[in-house]
């Protein structure tokens, strides 16, 4: 028989990771495809967290440090003191395992973290209070919508890892979302990935402009056509 644990446990913030304000400022608009390009392809959590559709609101680009929350499943009560721990410019990210059979977070919660400087919030479960979450102004990021009621019991934690949407997620991890999704920059890879970045923006503007000019195929294609690891067959 295991004994249960501490109904909330959070890693002190003097322990948690935080990138610098020029770290953060370095992912300014930048689309998460870059975001991904510069890490290998792979840099997104499961597309089945996705941006939560508002009618008639464009969907921001945010980026900021990550404070995790590991809620469990039908649960609120960790999401309601991670409110304490919120720093400016903060993402929750808010894990439930990925149940979908309650909402993981309502407007009020939502609001609150506005009130405290977050600038969104990411989860593996479903949200409700739509018509509320659109007054907060809130970025959020989830499954969908589902009007079920969460529990307030915990146990939590915050501030440590958390498995979402496919990956392992740290507090201070650098945190990318916009209309194609989510991506997560591990703390110690933020510096390789915004030394990449300025290289992949030369790269696509390029292209774009060249796609807008007319160009139908690229020179790497047609190269690639023109040797003999292309054949043709009758």
């Amino acid at each position: 028989m295991i004994e249960n644990p501490p109904l909330i446990q959070i890693k002190k913030s003097s322990s948690r990771n935080r990138p610098s304000k020029e770290q953060i400022d370095s992912f300014k608009n930048i689309p998460t495809g870059f975001i991904c390009d510069a890490m290998e392809g792979y840099g997104a959590l499961d597309p089945i967290i996705k941006p939560l559709t508002i009618p008639g609101k464009t969907v921001n680009h945010i980026a900021g440090p990550a404070l995790t929350v590991s809620s469990g499943a039908a649960d609120v009560l960790g999401l309601a003191i991670a409110l304490s721990e919120i720093q400016e410019g903060d993402i929750v990210l808010n894990g439930v395992n990925g149940w979908q059979g309650t909402a993981a977070v309502g407007d009020r919660i939502a609001g609150m973290i506005v009130n405290n400087g977050g600038k969104g919030l990411v989860t593996d479960g479903p949200m409700r209070d739509l018509n509320g979450i659109i007054e907060t102004g809130l970025d959020c990021f989830c499954t969908g919508l589902n009007p079920n009621s969460p529990y307030n019991s915990g146990p939590a934690k915050i501030g440590f890892s958390i498995d979402i949407g496919g990956k392992t997620v740290d507090s201070g991890d650098m945190i990318i979302a916009d209309t194609d999704g989510v991506t997560v920059i591990p703390f110690h890879m933020i510096d390789e990935v915004i030394n990449k970045i300025n290289r992949i923006v030369e790269v696509e503007n390029d292209m774009d402009k060249k796609v807008s000019n007319g160009l139908k195929i690229s020179q790497s294609a047609l190269d690639l056509i023109n040797s003999d690891k292309v054949i043709y067959v009758d």
